[in-house]
């Protein structure tokens, strides 16, 4: 099945990175969204490469996109560093958040 790329970004934004308070997506974390038949790739980065929850915001990624996602899609997670994050990657939501 091929699931909508807004149903995706609508799972992605129930992440929320715990260090920010903000969603993964109005955080400027998601790069890329792929959705083909039987299969679901998200890249994503991190804030910083250094960050001691880049394992657990990845997983919680992963499930979020699992719950949308039918029985027999795969489901990836990859985590690039390359463009670096930066902060003019916010949404405007994320920025009136963040301050």
């Amino acid at each position: 099945m091929v699931v909508p790329r807004e149903k995706v970004v609508s799972a992605l934004e129930t992440v929320v990175d715990p260090e920010m308070g903000i969603n993964i997506v109005d955080l400027g974390l998601i790069y890329e969204i792929t959705s083909e038949e039987g299969q679901i790739t998200v890249e994503m980065t991190l804030t910083t490469p250094r960050c001691p929850l880049a394992g657990m915001i990845a997983a919680e990624a992963e499930q979020a996109v699992r719950t949308i996602a039918g029985r027999e899609d795969r489901v990836e997670v990859v985590v690039v560093w390359d463009p670096p994050w930066t902060p003019d990657r916010m949404s405007d939501e994320a920025r009136r958040q963040f301050g």
